[in-house]
């Protein structure tokens, strides 16, 4: 009966979906056959909390004994996944790419068990660099144009008159691929990967004759339906201190504080749902948020940490107050933009503008609306509620 429990929980709590169907894949589960199940990250940027939801799962099946490959998309990140990009992302060099993905182990420590043996990492330039023309012509023949240009984005392109570039219209093609080199059994992702998981359950099937599943996971969003990510620039980055993890998840809307229980917590679902009925009425969404916040802070680093960061956030961002131990920075260039760049509050000058033009920069108290403003020694630079810098 414990078993049936641990399984139902595991194909429910942050699912958005199963294929081809759950009851398929809890039939599997109940029957003690072990998977061979991977995730794939492009290293196109830092690990962030979204990250955290597709690893969490993938923890609770590595705790059943399944196998767990964790791949590293060393090739695939030089050609960049166009989901939900409605322009061509800028193309990374292999050096960019090894330098996004140097501390990805040791943060994913965090949350899988580095010391069992069902887990693995590997890297797909390793398979992708060693296809020939012939095999590229064998892969492509398992898919039609009409298939590829399914895919929501590209649809808007379309409408939009943007260009499509053949490279990131074979993206699919590749990701697909991986299923197959690898020879897996199931592919987790969140749901805004299901195009390119389901290829690769297609691929899976034409070439080897066998199943492949695929279980999709909800994203956390914020209230406009965007999920929270670096395009956004609302992520909270898996090597943040335990107080910037703490104030990140305070400045969060109150509208997903339950979806950040369910997807990033342990907390009993019965809780969750007292939660979501009790407020705003009889618990404070701020309460309910510095709960969160712990919750998240206490995964990564600890209950300690988790008690100083709340005491830390309280004494100091709930006042309104700059930190007593701000960072100091010191820039190459002084424009407010290349500062916000450099120190690795932004990933892009875009990001940058765009954050600048929303109003979430201060320089020493006031809100900057200026791209190119210079910023003098001694000024104290705010992203947010809980990013400050002072500038050397």
């Amino acid at each position: 009966m414990q078993k049936d429990e641990n399984i139902e929980q595991l194909l429910t709590r942050g699912v958005e979906n199963v294929y081809p169907s759950k009851e398929a894949l809890k039939n599997v589960l109940a029957s003690h056959k072990k998977l061979k199940i991977y995730y794939g990250i492009d290293p196109t940027g830092q690990l962030h909390l979204g990250h955290a939801i597709q690893l969490k799962k993938l923890r609770q099946f590595q705790d059943m004994n399944h196998e767990i490959v964790i791949l590293i998309g060393d090739f695939t990140a030089r050609i960049g996944d166009p989901t939900d990009k409605l322009a061509t992302r800028q193309q990374l060099s292999r050096e960019q790419v090894e330098q996004n993905a140097k501390n990805y182990k040791q943060l994913i420590g965090k949350i899988m068990d580095m010391d069992r043996e069902n887990i693995q990492f590997v890297y797909n330039a390793e398979w992708n660099n060693a296809l020939k023309p012939e095999d590229l012509l064998n892969i492509a023949s398992n898919f039609t144009v009409s298939q590829l240009l399914e895919r929501d984005m590209y649809q808007q392109r379309l409408k939009a008159n943007k260009e499509i570039y053949l490279h990131e219209f074979l993206y699919p093609m590749f990701q697909a691929y991986d299923s197959v080199a690898m020879d897996v059994d199931m592919e987790i992702g969140g749901n805004d990967q299901t195009f390119n998981m389901l290829a690769g359950r297609t691929l899976v099937k034409r070439v080897k004759d066998k199943e492949k599943f695929v279980l999709t996971t909800k994203l956390l969003t914020d209230p406009t339906g965007k999920k929270m990510g670096k395009t956004e620039g609302n992520i909270i980055p898996l090597d943040a201190s335990a107080n910037e993890m703490f104030g990140g998840v305070m400045s969060w809307p109150d509208e997903i504080i339950i979806s950040g229980f369910e997807l990033l917590t342990e907390v009993p679902k019965n809780e969750i749902e007292q939660m979501k009925t009790e407020m705003p009425d009889k618990l404070n969404p701020r309460d309910a948020k510095i709960r969160l916040a712990k919750e998240i802070v206490t995964c990564f680093w600890g209950s300690d940490e988790a008690e100083k960061a709340e005491k830390y956030f309280v004494e100091t961002f709930s006042k309104g107050e700059t930190p007593a131990d701000v960072k100091k920075f010191k820039p190459q260039n002084y424009d407010i933009s290349s500062i916000l760049v450099e120190s690795g509050l932004v990933e892009s000058r875009s990001e940058a503008r765009r954050v600048i033009e929303q109003g979430g920069v201060k320089l020493n108290g006031e809100v900057v609306r200026d791209f190119d403003a210079q910023v003098n020694p001694g000024a104290v630079l705010q992203k947010g509620k809980i990013f400050f810098l002072e500038i050397e």
